[in-house]
């Protein structure tokens, strides 16, 4: 299929695709500005996918929108239709799944086993996915954390991810969400954090610079000031491992005064702890209110 021929306009719709300086983009809003119009607009092509971009029409002399009415339909002539297939088949990647199925969990570099997918299936199932894995020694934990959180993703729900361990566990956890998963996760020890804050302004948040971070708890509990920035991050999954080291009997936890703050932002908790650390006592916060996360298995 050829790419629709384009006409230029002075003033695009919502819901329009343009294309301002040689790149593709959706309309979303078009306000009134000195001069002309602003256009507020979301990114298609490959280099500006997922960014937002404001356009001003006096500035901006050639903007031109995509016409469907004009698009040209040609014939495929590549054996058995491979074009036209691997045309569907990226457009079908491409699109987000709104249901509590597994889709590309399962995919994963593992020797999977049936049980190992019941954590996603029953967080996905939930308006918010809150989850305590509470399964014995060796029965994959972080197999069950990582289908979770490849779901996530793949439903653009995904984009930062933080993840609290044990400093003994960082490289191993590293390592499996990334041999299995293909989710890069970023060191942040104490020397990680100081390169990063070297290079941004002294004001800003040095975990605004990673979307995908891992960090030691054995830090946040030596380092009060890397804790309060990691506290004022927003995030969509954190992911908590050995949860039990984290519980705190008298006080609000980390946990708690995190979610507490970010409760709204905050698309998904999960909580890996043993069967055997009394995890029926951990809990995380809600809106200011502790609610117990349920064990799947004894």
């Amino acid at each position: 299929m050829n790419s629709p021929t384009t006409r230029q306009i002075s003033i695009p719709t919502p819901g329009a695709r343009v294309v301002v300086r040689d790149a593709e983009w959706i309309v979303r809003r078009v306000d009134h500005a000195p001069g002309g119009y602003q256009i507020v607009c979301d990114g298609v092509s490959e280099l500006v996918r997922g960014r937002e971009a404001v356009f001003l029409t006096a500035l901006e002399p050639t903007i031109r929108v995509l016409d469907p009415a004009e698009t040209e339909l040609v014939p495929d002539d590549s054996a058995r239709f491979t074009d036209s297939i691997l045309y569907m088949e990226s457009q079908l990647r491409q699109s987000v799944p709104n249901d509590a199925e597994i889709h590309v969990g399962h995919t994963a570099a593992m020797d999977l086993v049936d049980y190992q997918l019941d954590p996603a299936r029953l967080a996905l199932a939930r308006p918010r996915q809150r989850i305590l894995i509470a399964d014995a020694v060796g029965l994959g934990k972080t197999l069950e954390a990582g289908v979770l959180v490849s779901e996530l993703i793949a439903r653009g729900r995904g984009r930062r991810i933080l993840v609290l361990a044990v400093k003994s566990m960082l490289t191993q956890f590293q390592k499996e969400f990334w041999n299995r998963f293909t989710i890069p996760l970023t060191r942040l020890d104490s020397i990680g954090i100081q390169r990063v804050r070297s290079r941004i302004p002294t004001n800003h948040n040095p975990f605004y610079y990673y979307d995908k971070a891992i960090i030691s708890i054995d830090t946040l509990k030596q380092d009060a000031e890397y804790r309060t920035y990691l506290e004022q991050a927003s995030w969509d999954i954190i992911v908590i491992d050995e949860a039990h080291n984290v519980a705190d009997r008298g006080t609000a936890s980390w946990g708690q005064r995190t979610n507490r703050d970010h409760g709204d932002a905050v698309v998904a908790d999960i909580a890996i702890a043993g069967a055997d650390d009394h995890a029926k006592h951990l809990g995380l916060a809600c809106r200011g209110q502790v609610h117990p996360l349920p064990e799947l298995r004894q």
